[in-house]
């Protein structure tokens, strides 16, 4: 899971920053992640506080037990180039080594390894990805949160390596964490850190990073929505926390010399991802739903119920959730033992029901996932197909 830097190195980090600081140069950071921003949720005014906080808290997350395909991009120079922040121009490829794509693969199932739910399988062809990786060196190392990579076109990156991870385990990690739906620990509000904004925006903006002032708020400044991180605690040592030089923290005061993170995936990494994606069992121990029959969702805000569908004819079916909920309701089919995604329906803050309608065929074999954002009345929401 990654090397964990020594207290006396990460001291000699702390010690040669705060001394440049007091030289009066401006702190530079290393590289670092620039996670894209996606679609702002609005929501009507129907659509009350405690409904959007239980909404906002998941809504990017996976229904536990998908198959999150990766590709690695093999776009080789055409001879075209781009201009980078420095006035420098670049040959475009997306193309890594293998050494690279080795490093990816191994922070893939690092995160497996917790162990979670979800799988990942890499593939031969990005129309069969969800998870699209390139490796454009000059263009930063970045990635889309969690589902908002489904809105991606099939030709574009979901992820992108800007410089050699050969020696940068972290980065991989980082950024995967990002399509699983975690977002970047230091933007956290619980961690009550106060910026020396002015320093924060000439260091980003400064090589080797080149940021404008947009994307250094967007990605440091800026506060997560409370509802959108677990629990009320910071964690300063997540793969989702940048390191930090001395000079840029105002508050609190004992970071002010700078945060370095351990590095690897911290004991609240694990546990929280535990905790969105536990590990499921095989499909067997999923309940059968019946057709016709009404099933009660009898899980909280943020579970998941799984349910086998056994079509005994081969035609269009439809599944409909009931009662006055904010759900996500997506359909696999069983092949081969891999549950392959076919649709789904994400209801939440509408003033509907989460609806599918699909062909399904005899003999094969089907699962519902239902991940609950909210419901108003806990116990009187079901579903049913037929």
């Amino acid at each position: 899971m990654g090397t964990r830097s020594d207290k006396k190195a990460r001291q000699g980090q702390v010690a040669a920053a705060a001394a440049a600081a007091d030289a009066g140069a401006v702190p530079r950071m290393r590289p670092v992640c620039a996670v894209r921003p996606g679609l702002t949720r609005s929501f009507g005014p129907g659509v009350h506080d405690g409904r959007v906080r239980a909404i906002t808290a998941i809504r990017d997350k996976w229904v536990n037990g998908t198959v999150l395909h990766y590709f690695f991009f093999d776009k080789a120079s055409d001879g075209s180039t781009v201009p980078l922040a420095d006035g420098s121009q670049h040959f475009v490829t997306w193309k890594g080594s293998d050494k690279q794509k080795k490093v990816v693969r191994d922070a893939f199932a690092a995160w497996k390894a917790l162990p979670i739910g979800l799988e990942f399988k890499e593939v031969a062809s990005a129309d069969e990805a969800e998870i699209r990786i390139g490796f454009m060196r000059g263009d930063g190392s970045w990635s889309w949160v969690g589902r908002e990579i489904l809105n991606i076109g099939s030709a574009e990156r979901t992820m992108n390596f800007g410089w050699d991870l050969t020696n940068d385990f972290d980065t991989a990690l980082h950024e995967i964490g990002h399509t699983l739906g975690m977002h970047h620990e230091h933007q956290n509000p619980f961690a009550g850190i106060v910026w020396h904004e002015e320093a924060v925006y000439a260091s980003l903006g400064a090589p080797p990073n080149h940021w404008s002032r947009e994307t250094t708020h967007w990605n440091i400044i800026r506060k997560l929505p409370e509802a959108s991180v677990q629990g009320t605690q910071w964690d300063a040592d997540s793969v989702m926390h940048y390191s930090f030089e001395a000079g840029l923290i105002k508050a609190p005061a004992q970071f002010a010399g700078g945060i370095f993170p351990p590095g690897g995936l911290s004991a609240r990494d694990q546990s929280w991802l535990k905790e969105i994606y536990p590990k499921l069992g095989g499909t067997a121990t999923f309940p059968e739903l019946k057709l016709l029959e009404s099933r009660p969702l009898s899980i909280r805000a943020g579970q998941q119920i799984d349910l086998r569908l056994n079509p005994a004819a081969s035609r269009t079916y439809e599944m409909r959730t009931f009662g006055t909920s904010d759900t996500l309701m997506v359909l696999f089919e069983d092949i081969d033992g891999e549950l392959r995604y076919r649709t789904g329906d994400d209801d939440s803050g509408e003033d509907r029901n989460a609806y599918i309608k699909r062909r399904l065929y005899k003999r094969r074999k089907y699962v519902l996932r239902i991940r609950m954002y909210y419901a108003d009345r806990p116990g009187e929401t079901g579903v049913m197909w037929w």
